[in-house]
Order: C-alpha cells, then structure tokens, then sequence
C-alpha cells in the first residue's frame, strides 16, 4: 500500500483518518453530516509526484471543491492506477467532476460521484393553465431553490409509478416566484400536448457554479486503454460519461442511476426521481470504440448509450476533389483517411480514402441557404454559430459524384469495433442504446422503460452523427415495456426518404426478446446481408394484431429463420 511504502502518504492516511473519526458505515458520515472537505487534487497530484503509480485513497465521503471547473484533473498520466474504493467525492459545484486529458492505460476504480447542491431540481406541479400552457409547480424541501433553475431538462414523471409521463419539453421559459415556487410556460408547438396532470412530480435542471461551468461529469479525451471500473455516478449537469477521441478504452460495472432517499446526501422532501441531466454514456470520434459491460443505465434525461462520430456536408463535387463544411469548424479527416461517403439521397457509395485537405475559406450566401432548408436540428442551420461555416478541399484517391447536401465522415472514427454487452438500461426519455457505427457486438442486454428505440444502428441526418453498420450483432438481448420498436436499424437520405440497401451490411439480429412493447418490434432498413434468427417477438396489448412484428424496406440478402 502506499501508505507503507511511503512517509508522505502515510502522514496523509492519517490526517485523513482523523477526518473520518466520525465516519459511519462504509465511510458515510455519521449524524446527518454531509462529508468532509478534501484536496483530492492536491492528494493525487503529491502521489503521483513522488513517482507512485498506484494511489489508494482512503474511503471516505468528501466535499470536494473544484479547480478551473473540474473537481479532479488527471493529464498525460500512463500506467497509473486509482484505487477508490469505499470513497464518494461530493462535488460542491454543478461544474465536471472528472477530467482525463491524453492518458495512457489509466484505471480508476470504485469512485462514487455525487453533487451538492444537485444540478436538478424537483417539485410538484399544483395547478396548470385551462389551456395546458403554463404549470404552477411547488419545489420539494431539500432541493435546489427556484433562483438557480435553468431553462433545461424539464421532465414530468407519475406520481404513482415513479416513471415518465412525458419525455421532455423543449424552448419553455421559467417564472421564478419565490424560493420555492416556479412557473413553467410551454412554447406553442406543445399547445396540443397535455399528458401532464395536477400532483405529477417534475425534475428540472439548475446551476450552481460560481467559479466555472463545464458541462459533464466524467469526461476523456484523446485517451487510450483508460480502464473505468465500479464507477457510480448520481448526477450530472449534462451527460454523465463522455469520451472524445478515445481509442479502446473500457467501461466495467459503471453505473448512472437516482439515489435511493436511504443513501442520499440530504434529506428531501421527495426522493430522487431522476439521476443525471442527459445522456448517461456517450462516446465520439473513437478511433475503437469503448467497451460497455455489466453498466447500468437508468432515469437519466436522454439516452442511455451513444457511439458516433461526426458527419460533415458536401457543397461541391468535381472528379477527385470535394468542397466541405465541418461540423464544429473541425474537419476530423487527415490525409490518409478512410472516409464513408452517402449521397444525398441517403445511397451509400464505397468507401474511398483522403489524399489531401486544406481550408478553404468559409461558407457563402447560397450554401447557407441551402442548409437553412434542411431537415436539421435548428441551431445547427444559424449561421451565426459554430455549425456548418469553415469550408475544407479534401481531394479523395477516386473520382466520385455527389450531390450537394450529400455527407463524408471519417470511417475510422466513429466508434468501430465497440461492445456493449451484459448492461441494465431504461425509464429514461429518449434512445437505449444508440450507435452508429460497425464491426461491433451488442449482447445479453436488458432494456426496460426506454421511451423511444430501444437498441437502434442509425446514422442520423438531423445531428449530423456517422456512421453507417458494417458487421454488427445484435444478440441475446431482452426488451421490455418500452414507448416504441425494440430493435431498429434504418438510414436515411437528406429529404427523410429512406436510404436504399447497403447503408448497413452484415447485419444479424438474433435470439432476442422483445415483448410488451408496439409493433412493428422489428424494424430494419436500408441493408444489404440480414440475418434474423430465434427471435421471439410479443408486441403489446395496444399494437394492432394486424401489424408484422417485424418490418423490412429496403433490405436485400436477407434470411430469417
């Protein structure tokens, strides 16, 4: 141990000790105390500057205050191994609590992560508007106050079930009352939606960051064989994990899901009914993709599982060379590349390879137009951000033809050879497991309460998200009790016209249950090389007996069994 081996962290295992004297049970603080403060930063950084590679902090729940925005930096680390367990770091501010920055073979294990305040509030919706429109909402003790909601998240869940009444409201504004009261006024998009009732309990996002605000919780980037095991994780600001041009790294019994009232930091005038703000494990521009297992995914505000990189727009195709603009001003294709290249109609064309790129100025007055007219999400169309504007010449090793509006991505990063196998997800608002990308296995999951696709392999024009499905198994996995289909792979071309067959390839769907949920339970389209086999397949009570339990547009080369 550390401790033994070294003067300096044996004063510290001390010092910590004393501040742990009245611990309770697995190092929770006895007598309704919060934690103690602790300079975890300052506690690794001493570790690893006296040269250990294995740091073992001592168990303990800790109030932890951050620097520059982020409550644990960890940077150009390789080889070095965090031992956590039994230690929960309460973060003081609703800024990232975990940052990994160009590591090499790191494992963290057993760290819990916890905020307070929380970067949600919770209440009770006490009256509504005749027209639906406005909500009276009282907030539960022990919560957040009113000053410190922010105009994000604003879900609505049974007071009964404890589960969804209705995924999530967009572009509403908020009223703030009095330190316990708020009022919520939809946008007129939502006028003909009202699921919502008087006594339906509501969790909405709130901020709390005098120093700094990043978003996310536990975030790598620029990383390889990053090893996260036992990691648990109550609340995020936005997403819970996020990797960004990470290579191999792994995910092992990691978990998002709401606090039991018996554990909770504080007492509440209501139990936690949401765990964190968005998605629970997200991963981008993986040159291979993460390994998801035995992780468990629950109650967050969007989608359990995503793995994508990004796409980025043809304006102009001439013989080997292609004008492109980026998403996020940042190309993402060096010479040498593999690129995946879709026409605009949704037709994937074979994959070619990048010689050279270079910038080539910014957008003009005809191809923002033509963006400001497609099917996209709107901030991604203004012109005055950070979509869509910085134009890049990137001269392929073949000629192609593409229209205007067609897509180009770099095929070897987006997550290629991923897994997500033997994982617990569900009663969140969005997707269950979401990917786009191939050569990838998705097995012995289960998934229940998921309001939209459970399992989906679709690229997605509407964000901009590669890629498309080569070689990918969606095996052994259990679906329940979900809003709609269980297993969805689909592709798209510009105009929301599905994509002929070989957007996917090599797609096999077997021995999967899926069941209780709206036909059709299957749905597949656009592949070339579909194997169904040993599925059993039992829609729900509301499904029309008539309907196909699976669906089929668009595919070719197909067997099922």
């Amino acid at each position: 141990m550390i401790a033994r081996r070294t003067g300096l962290f044996a004063a510290a295992a001390v010092a910590l000790a004393g501040a742990l004297g009245s611990c309770g049970v697995g190092g929770h603080l006895a007598g309704g105390r919060e934690g103690v403060p602790f300079d975890l930063q300052g506690f690794v950084d001493r570790a690893l500057s006296a040269g250990n590679k294995r740091i073992v902090v001592p168990p303990g729940r800790y109030r932890v205050s951050p620097r520059n925005g982020q409550h644990l930096l960890l940077s150009g680390l390789d080889g070095v191994e965090i031992v956590a367990d039994g230690v929960e770091m309460v973060c003081t501010e609703t800024t990232r609590a975990l940052s990994i920055w160009k590591c090499r073979n790191l494992a963290i294990r057993g760290l819990t992560i916890d905020y307070d305040p929380l970067p949600f509030t919770q209440g009770r919706i006490t009256g509504i508007s005749p027209d639906g429109m406005v909500h009276d909402i009282e907030l539960f003790e022990g919560y957040p106050p009113a000053a410190e909601v922010v105009e994000f998240k604003y879900e609505i869940f049974r007071p009964d079930t404890r589960t969804l009444r209705f995924g999530e409201y967009y572009g509403f504004t908020v009223e703030r009352l009095d330190p316990g009261h708020i009022r919520i006024r939809k946008p007129d998009g939502y006028r003909d939606t009202r699921p919502e009732q008087v006594g339906d309990i509501i969790v909405i996002g709130t901020s709390h960051s005098p120093t700094s605000d990043i978003p996310h919780a536990v975030y790598c980037e620029q990383s390889s064989g990053v090893s996260l095991e036992g990691i648990r994780l109550y609340a995020s600001n936005c997403f819970g994990f996020l990797e960004v041009a990470c290579d191999g790294n792994t995910y092992d019994r990691c978990a998002v899901d709401r606090r039991p009232a018996v554990t909770d930091i504080r007492k509440r005038g209501d139990a936690r009914i949401r765990s964190l703000n968005a998605d629970a494990f997200h991963s981008k521009h993986a040159s291979l993709g993460p390994r998801y297992t035995g992780c468990v995914a629950r109650f967050q505000g969007d989608d359990c599982i995503a793995i994508n990189g990004d796409y980025h727009m043809v304006m102009a195709s001439a013989g080997w060379n292609l004008r492109v603009l980026s998403k996020r001003g940042i190309l993402g294709i060096s010479p040498g590349d593999p690129v995946e290249l879709v026409s605009y109609s949704g037709a994937r064309l074979p994959d070619a390879r990048a010689v050279s790129v270079r910038e080539d100025g910014e957008s003009d007055r005809k191809e923002d137009a033509f963006i400001g007219r497609q099917r996209m999400d709107a901030g991604m169309k203004a012109r005055g951000g950070q979509w869509l504007t910085k134009a890049y010449l990137v001269e392929l090793d073949r000629a192609v033809s593409l229209p205007r509006g067609s897509l180009i991505c770099a095929a070897n990063r987006v997550g290629n050879g991923f897994k997500v196998v033997d994982c617990t997800m569900g009663f969140n608002r969005s997707r269950g497991i979401l990917v786009k990308a191939g050569n990838g296995e998705i097995r012995g999951n289960t998934l229940e309460g998921v309001w939209m696709d459970a399992i989906i392999a679709s690229p997605e024009y509407w964000w901009l998200e590669a890629g498309s499905g080569n070689d990918l198994a969606i095996t052994g996995n259990t679906v329940r009790n979900c809003s709609s289909r269980g297993i969805t792979v689909a592709a798209y071309g510009g105009r929301g016209e599905v994509a002929p067959a070989g957007a996917h390839n090599s797609i096999t769907i077997s021995g999967n249950t899926v069941e209780d949920s709206p036909a059709p339970l299957i749905r597949v389209t656009s592949t070339k090389g579909l194997l169904l086999e040993g599925n059993v397949l039992k829609p729900g009570a509301a499904s029309a007996t008539t309907v196909d339990p699976v669906e089929l547009v668009n595919c070719s080369e197909v067997t099922r069994r």
